[in-house]
């Protein structure tokens, strides 16, 4: 599996990563939540792309995150199979992509993770990080979570903050904060050209 070629998986995490082709076949029948011409590239296009933040920064045991439109799970799954110690509320406003999510969860037996319906408007809770796949511009993104982001409890290596997975042209996006902000190119992680142009953009919050 094309996981193992780049992460030190126990047998708990390969059997739960090898599990998600079945789960998501099953689910996405019922509930379109991959483009079915995707669904083959399930774990290049969705899991690999999710742990891409994984190699950014290795999440420190106890940290929370909060996952912002999730969808289907990404990146929180994938995220929450290689991180069993930490904890991960996945948020989307669309209750059928929560349900997807929900119930892969449960059949992995994570009980590290949190799925909600709701608008990320409304979640008050604070995490030491929000990850997401390309909701929404990175201004009006870090405008929504800055409340989220906990600033009384810093155990990573990186400061608290915004950890977005994002693709095409990002100056626009990333110019308010050129300060701060760091872009690092999914391909510095993952050499498969569908990587290419997409990043991993990190804010502190």
């Amino acid at each position: 599996m094309i996981i193992s070629d780049y992460f030190n998986l126990s047998e708990r995490q390969a059997e739960q990563f090898a599990q998600l082709d079945a789960l998501y076949r099953e689910w996405n029948a019922k509930i379109n939540v991959i483009s079915r011409k995707d669904i083959d590239n399930l774990y290049e296009h969705h899991v690999l792309h999710s742990l891409a933040i994984a190699k950014f920064v290795r999440f420190s045991a106890g940290t929370t995150v909060m996952d912002i439109g999730t969808g289907g799970g990404f990146p929180g799954i994938p995220l929450a199979i290689l991180y069993p110690d930490c904890r991960f509320v996945l948020v989307d406003s669309i209750g059928k992509k929560i349900k997807v999510a929900s119930a892969v969860a449960e059949a992995l037996g994570l009980p590290n993770v949190e799925c909600i319906q709701e608008r990320a408007e409304d979640e008050k809770r604070q995490f030491d990080f929000v990850v997401s796949r390309a909701v929404m511009p990175l201004p009006e993104l870090a405008k929504l979570v800055r409340k989220n982001i906990r600033h009384d409890n810093q155990h990573n290596a990186l400061p608290n903050g915004l950890i977005v997975l994002k693709g095409g042209g990002l100056d626009a996006e990333t110019a308010p904060y050129k300060r701060i902000v760091e872009s690092t190119p999914v391909s510095t992680f993952f050499p498969q050209e569908w990587f290419q142009g997409k990043h991993v953009i990190y804010l502190p919050l």
